[in-house]
C-alpha cells in the first residue's frame, strides 16, 4: 500500500477505489464498502486495502453531511459525485459507517496493525475518532 498522510485519502487503494465511487451512482458503492468490513469483522484477518476503502467512504459520508476531516480538491471526482447527488445517506448507511470504523481499529484489523508500526498511529486514530464522532452527531 503507498501511504503519503493518515488521512483517509492519503493512499493508493482509496484514489483507486475514488475512481470506482466516480463511476457509481448512488450510496451502493459506499454501502458495499462498509458491508464488506463489517462481514470479516470476525475472520482472524481484515485487510488493509478494504480497510482503507472504508475509511475513505466513511470521509465520503461526512463531506456529503458537511463536516469532512480532510481537503478533497485533488479529487475533482469525488468532489463532482458529491455535488451531483439528490438523495442523502440514510441514517442505517450512516450507522454503518460508525460500525466499520470502529471495527478497522479492532485488534485482527491490518491496517491498524499497519498504522501502529508507523510514526502517524495517534493522528490515524485520531482521524477515525473524529470521522466516528461526525458521524455520530449526522445520525
Amino acid at each position: 500500500m503507498g501511504t503519503w498522510s493518515h488521512e483517509p485519502f492519503g493512499n493508493d487503494t482509496a484514489c483507486d477505489w475514488a475512481a470506482e465511487l466516480e463511476e457509481s451512482a448512488g450510496f451502493v458503492v459506499i454501502e458495499q464498502a462498509f458491508d464488506q468490513v463489517i462481514a470479516d469483522k470476525d475472520e482472524e484477518f481484515i485487510d488493509a486495502d478494504v480497510g482503507c476503502v472504508a475509511h475513505a467512504a466513511a470521509e465520503v459520508l461526512a463531506q456529503i453531511l458537511g463536516q469532512g476531516t480532510e481537503e478533497l480538491d485533488a479529487l475533482d471526482g469525488v468532489t463532482q459525485w458529491i455535488d451531483q447527488l439528490d438523495t442523502q445517506p440514510t441514517t442505517a448507511l450512516i450507522q454503518k459507517s460508525i460500525i466499520a470504523l470502529e471495527i478497522l481499529t479492532q485488534e485482527n484489523s491490518e491496517l491498524d496493525e499497519l498504522w501502529q508500526d508507523s510514526d502517524d498511529y495517534e493522528d490515524w486514530t485520531q482521524n477515525i475518532n473524529e470521522l466516528k464522532e461526525i458521524l455520530k452527531s449526522k445520525s
